[in-house]
């Protein structure tokens, strides 16, 4: 016998009926529908919200560094400074997977910025994905050179999404025409 697609039923028991609360006293769960008597939890939309104390004056009122809170967008660079560089025994460039190989930064995945702290004695080529501005004059300085690699790790999208209201085909088709007619 050939098998149909209505022939297809889930396994014996697998979906459970909803729990119907509140239809009345023969249901069992009629009257108070499992909440109780009274009280805050026993009204529509029960609870008290993230960081309510009761009327007291919240911890992150009372105490002001408990504020703020953890930016999940920001980039965590891997900071070089120049006095490491100068430390480094490398002949060649000193690139990122230079940098891991000797213990330098912490993975290949975070974006490598080089910082003017310490002094530069013998001119190096670098590699990184950011330079500041005094760091890219002391290798230069030095008579060394500097190259400034793309960004390709997974910070470069890691963007809120915007709050801006997307425009409709109308507005988009109104834009263009502006657009073309201006030129």
């Amino acid at each position: 016998m050939p098998l149909n697609l209505t022939d297809l039923r889930p396994n014996e028991g697998a979906n459970r009926p909803k729990k119907r609360v509140g239809r009345g006293t023969a249901s069992g769960h009629g009257k108070t529908a499992g909440r109780g008597t009274k009280g805050q939890k026993a009204r529509s939309n029960p609870g008290v919200g993230r960081g309510f104390e009761g009327g007291q004056l919240p911890i992150q009122q009372r105490l002001p560094y408990k504020r703020g809170f953890t930016n999940i967008f920001k980039t965590p660079w891997e900071v070089v400074n120049l006095g490491r560089l100068n430390e480094l025994a490398v002949d060649g460039p000193i690139t990122p997977d230079v940098l891991y190989q000797h213990r330098v930064i912490r993975g290949l995945e975070f974006p490598v910025k080089i910082l003017a702290d310490g002094e530069l004695t013998r001119p190096v080529e670098v590699h990184a994905h950011a330079f500041s501005a005094v760091a890219r004059e002391r290798i230069e300085a030095a008579g060394g050179t500097v190259t400034v690699l793309e960004r390709t790790d997974r910070w470069v999208q890691a963007r809120p999404r915007s709050r801006r209201v997307p425009l409709t085909r109308a507005e988009k088709r109104a834009r263009e025409n502006a657009t073309a007619s201006s030129e």
